[in-house]
């Protein structure tokens, strides 16, 4: 029986947590400096290793954020080489999810020029309130309103989003926007943020009619 080859074990013993940290998800410096400072050193390494397992290391200094990507597509190559598996699965999102994290992303370019921190919070109403002009009219407001904190639970889910916490029960949920969202969502795409916002209202008008009809 011919055993599969596996990568050799990590010989400094601070790369196997900084691995191991990346395949969990994102890796921030505010988070764990200590890990990131292991990382800054060790970067080299971390890109040969991870390659091997047909990922790429994403990595922003400025921003102090890293996280692994699929190094791969899913062509055949010229040469007839099919890429690895893919270990890191594409996520599908809705219309509305991808919509909100838009325009949450312009919102950080917008906070961005204007200077001062780069650390972006919003709360609850504020993000409903980016949101709530592409909704469909609605006469049932408490299901908007379920349905838009589902689409705010997901960024929290894809780490878009993360919920901050607080000493006041009665104070409404606060959000940071984190600095990864700019990696996926880029200077590009911001560019034709406009026809995007239009194919959303067209997208939306033809749901209202279709519900009309």
């Amino acid at each position: 029986m011919i055993e599969p080859e596996i990568p050799n074990a990590p010989e400094n013993p601070e790369l196997s947590p900084v691995v191991i940290n990346l395949l969990k998800g994102v890796l921030y410096l505010e988070a764990d400096p200590k890990l990131w400072a292991s990382l800054l050193r060790l970067q080299a390494r971390v890109r040969e290793y991870v390659q091997v397992i047909g990922l790429e290391l994403v990595l922003d200094e400025a921003e102090g954020y890293a996280f692994l990507r699929s190094a791969n597509d899913e062509t055949v190559a010229e040469d007839g080489t099919k890429p690895l598996p893919r270990l890191i699965p594409r996520r599908r999102l809705s219309f509305p999810v991808s919509l909100l994290l838009a325009l949450l992303r312009k919102r950080m370019a917008e906070a961005d020029s204007g200077g001062g921190s780069t650390r972006l919070v919003m709360t609850r109403d504020e993000i409903v309130g980016l949101m709530r002009v592409f909704l469909a009219e609605s006469s049932n407001e408490a299901r908007i309103v379920d349905q838009m904190d589902a689409h705010i639970a997901k960024a929290v889910d894809l780490g878009f989003l993360r919920k901050l916490k607080s000493t006041n029960p009665q104070a409404q949920a606060s959000f940071e926007v984190m600095r990864i969202l700019k990696a996926f969502i880029d200077a590009q795409w911001l560019a034709e943020f406009d026809a995007r916002l239009a194919e959303y209202a067209e997208h939306t008008l033809g749901k209202e009619a279709a519900a009309d009809a």
